[in-house]
């Protein structure tokens, strides 16, 4: 079902994504798909969730395959641009969960805290092994993952850049040897 809604989006935005054209996507009787997903939110919802549980589970997983930080910080970009360009057309939806169901809300604060402090336990111990300068670690986060996200407002897929060379970019820009901010001051 997820996958059906991520299509009709990519399609048509989300005037295109409705219980009539998800059933007819999914090949089910509207009767059928409305007794299990009541209105255009639930399925929102059912898009969202999976989207987010399956970007906790992909961050977890490159901070469990790498040893080493800096590899941890630039898989998590990599993780970060590659979603923000497959959920491009649906992704200025969920900024801030508005339109979700209250119990999917819920889920979805859940998870987005749990992601960022995957985010920034990684950026601490950047900040901790010389990796990025030292700064406030929250704040850092913020920046790198508004960064990364707002890819999915700019990238066009007509342009040819690939979510690795958009990645590559960003991670290039972690290593500004302009020195301190007190330095230029």
């Amino acid at each position: 079902m997820a996958d059906a809604v991520a299509q009709l989006f990519a399609e048509g935005g989300f005037e295109a994504v409705t219980i009539p054209s998800t059933a007819e996507r999914l090949s089910v009787s509207r009767a059928t798909l409305y007794r299990t997903v009541p209105t255009k939110e639930d399925l929102l919802g059912i898009l969202f969730e999976r989207s987010m549980t399956e970007l906790v589970q992909h961050a977890r997983a490159v901070v469990e395959e790498h040893e080493g930080i800096r590899e941890q910080l630039y898989g998590l970009i990599r993780v970060h641009i590659d979603a923000a360009i497959r959920m491009r057309h649906y992704m200025p939806v969920f900024f801030g969960g508005a339109g979700l169901p209250p119990e999917v809300f819920d889920r979805w604060h859940g998870l987005s805290r749990a992601y960022e402090k995957i985010w920034c336990d990684t950026v601490e111990f950047a900040m901790t092994d010389g990796v990025l300068e030292r700064s406030d670690p929250v704040v850092t986060t913020r920046l790198l993952l508004g960064m990364c996200i707002w890819v999915s407002r700019w990238y066009r897929p007509e342009e040819k850049h690939s979510a690795e060379e958009i990645a590559e970019a960003a991670i290039r820009l972690l290593h500004f040897h302009g020195g301190t901010s007190a330095e230029h001051r």
